[in-house]
């Protein structure tokens, strides 16, 4: 398979959606937590986007699309089982390098990735497509991303006595942590319901029963809408609560042009013309997020 054709298999233009969450991870941890562990990070990434593009193969494989990249099911077969090995061979040597609790959370995010297209009923076929791409690739990749750097803390605490597991977690630090994943959570999910209103008519043929089957066409512009805003809310409550930079309120300034992203696919949903406007949103809201969160970072070096 030449690299032409494996990038179109995988799809590596939809890997910022992975991309985006795990780099706001790395500079969240420098800003709250003064950590920085490039080892870990780079070692995670690889298992990361080994396991997002094995996740877009087989749903391609599913969907039959490898026809119109005019590739053999062996040949997606293979890709998909070496992207798998690295996944797991990266994701042992992160364990490793951290502790038994990146264990845990690594095999639940390898099992959601898996059924996300596969099974006899995969998720991306059901109405819950949208929450699991969003909680799972906005927060789970975040979560991975900070806790690998501060595992050593003792933010999560294993312990095993008398037949027993038990864990002591953080709650208030693992509260901020998924919070502040949160812009990214609904990006994310966006992109999803947007693609799904796109496909609505195309899905119900091929009996594939999304979000937007059950609550309407109407009604899941309205969701992409409110969801779209949900961003904004959040960082603001985010910056009084002092978990963020008072700098993230900048992001304010992406406020036009997502409203005139959402003001188009609200006028036409079609796959090859207005569905980027929910990967623009996301990525405009995203990076100016994640870009005020570093700068965050260099005033905090410049004060102390």
């Amino acid at each position: 398979m030449n690299r032409k054709a494996f990038f179109k298999l995988v799809e590596i233009q939809t890997k910022v959606a992975s991309s985006i969450p795990f780099l706001a991870g790395v500079v969240f941890a420098l800003y709250r937590y003064q950590r920085f562990d490039p080892l870990v990070i780079f070692v995670f990434f690889i298992s990361l986007i080994c396991l997002d593009m094995a996740t877009t193969a087989v749903n391609n494989l599913m969907d039959l699309k490898i026809v119109q990249y005019d590739l053999s099911v062996g040949q997606v077969k293979r890709v998909i089982g070496l992207l798998l090995m690295i996944t797991m061979i990266a994701g042992l040597v992160l364990v490793y390098l951290t502790d038994i609790i990146v264990l845990f959370i690594g095999m639940i995010a390898f099992a959601v990735g898996v059924l996300y297209s596969f099974g006899p009923l995969p998720i991306s076929r059901t109405p819950f497509g949208e929450i699991f791409s969003g909680f799972f690739m906005g927060t789970l990749i975040f979560f991975i991303t900070v806790y690998i750097q501060i595992f050593d803390l003792g933010f999560i605490i294993m312990t095993y006595a008398d037949q027993r597991l038990f864990f002591n977690v953080h709650i208030i630090e693992f509260i901020v942590i998924c919070l502040v994943s949160i812009p990214m959570i609904v990006g994310i999910a966006n992109i999803m319901l947007a693609n799904n209103i796109c496909d609505l008519e195309e899905d119900i043929a091929n009996k594939r029963h999304t979000l937007p089957y059950y609550i309407g066409k109407k009604n899941a512009i309205i969701l992409f809408q409110i969801l779209t805003y949900i961003a904004y809310v959040w960082i603001v409550i985010g910056v009084l609560f002092k978990i963020l930079p008072v700098v993230s309120l900048l992001v304010f300034v992406t406020i036009v042009p997502v409203k005139r992203h959402l003001e188009a696919f609200k006028k036409n949903q079609e796959k090859d013309k207005t569905f980027i406007c929910a990967v623009k949103n996301f990525v405009l809201i995203s990076m100016v997020y994640l870009l005020t969160i570093f700068l965050g970072v260099v005033i905090q070096r410049v004060i102390h």
